[in-house]
């Protein structure tokens, strides 16, 4: 009999049915031991969102922050959430530094945010959503140090179609991770009432996210080839499916300071059929293993995993 009670199992799946709608859509696809501990990570880091999105006072909320990372440093704590991360790091042989660094770029969140350039918020998108590609490659039991690459890429490209769909709720957290070398620096009050001429300038740069964001979605997806298949169709559904969050803003004219893209659930499931019969229908031989583009990464030096030389 385990020994596991109800709230250890239903909690995590609960937060990610509310709060991560694509992705509790994408996990039914994933089997049950990798959707449960999918759950659990969503769960630490829609914590760790929160801490850093939702506070009325930053210095408590770092002083939260610095704690939950020196707890999980030294492997032990008494706080729930803290405590279940290290369970599921322990049974999954993930290691510490991308989780470490999560934090590390929700800490960045307690500022008032302004990305100078393309470097910037590369490096960003790494510590706060590529990091969580990595920790997904321990919780699916992949083992190939190859696809950390890949798994980096994927989750660069869902931050950037964060940044993308999210311009005005930024802007009201006084928040603007659309680089100033693209807007010419526009502050959060430019964003929220443009006129004319900031509101063409939101339009290019917000376009031009997306289009980077493509860049690392088609270099993500290939690392599809490293997933057990009790794992591929799930990652490949929560990518497509987010993904098309961009198809929706390019249809409102790359206008999202004042609206909020949302993939209905409808959109949602054709969306997985076209992807999944559109990946037999591209893999219906054995696919080859991939070779990543090291200019993805030009900007991440010595980050961990990033490119195949420094993952090997």
């Amino acid at each position: 009999m385990s020994n596991k009670t109800p709230d250890m199992v239903e909690q995590p799946l609960a937060i990610l049915a509310e709060h991560g709608r694509t992705f509790h859509f994408a996990s039914h696809l994933l089997g049950k031991t990798f959707r449960l501990r999918a759950a659990k990570l969503y769960a630490f880091c829609r914590y760790i969102d929160d801490l850093a999105d939702k506070t009325q006072d930053p210095q408590l909320a770092k002083k939260r922050l610095q704690s939950l990372r020196r707890d999980l440093s030294l492997r032990a704590s008494a706080h729930e959430r803290c405590a279940q991360m290290l369970a599921l790091a322990e049974e999954t042989s993930m290691p510490m530094t991308p989780v470490l660094a999560l934090i590390d770029g929700a800490m960045q969140d307690l500022s008032p945010v302004s990305i100078p350039d393309e470097r910037a918020l590369i490096q960003y998108a790494y510590q706060v959503a590529g990091t969580v590609g990595l920790m997904m490659c321990s919780v699916l039991d992949v083992k190939d140090a190859q696809a950390l690459p890949y798994a980096i890429d994927l989750g660069i490209a869902m931050q950037l179609t964060n940044i993308a769909r999210d311009v005005g709720e930024d802007a009201e957290l006084g928040r603007v991770y659309l680089p100033t070398e693209w807007t010419g620096g526009l502050r959060p009050d430019d964003i929220l009432d443009p006129s004319p001429v900031h509101a063409e300038t939101l339009k290019v740069a917000t376009r031009r996210m997306l289009y980077l964001a493509d860049e690392y979605y088609y270099s993500g997806l290939q690392g599809l080839y490293f997933l057990p298949r009790g794992a591929r169709w799930g990652i490949l559904v929560a990518a497509q499916v987010y993904r098309d969050i961009g198809t929706l803003i390019a249809g409102a004219d790359y206008r999202s300071w004042d609206r909020r893209a949302i993939v209905s659930k409808q959109r949602k499931i054709q969306k997985a059929g076209l992807a999944i019969t559109a990946h037999v229908l591209r893999n219906r031989f054995k696919p080859h293993r991939p070779v990543h583009n090291p200019n993805l990464h030009r900007h991440l030096d010595d980050h961990y995993g990033a490119n195949e030389t420094k993952a090997a």
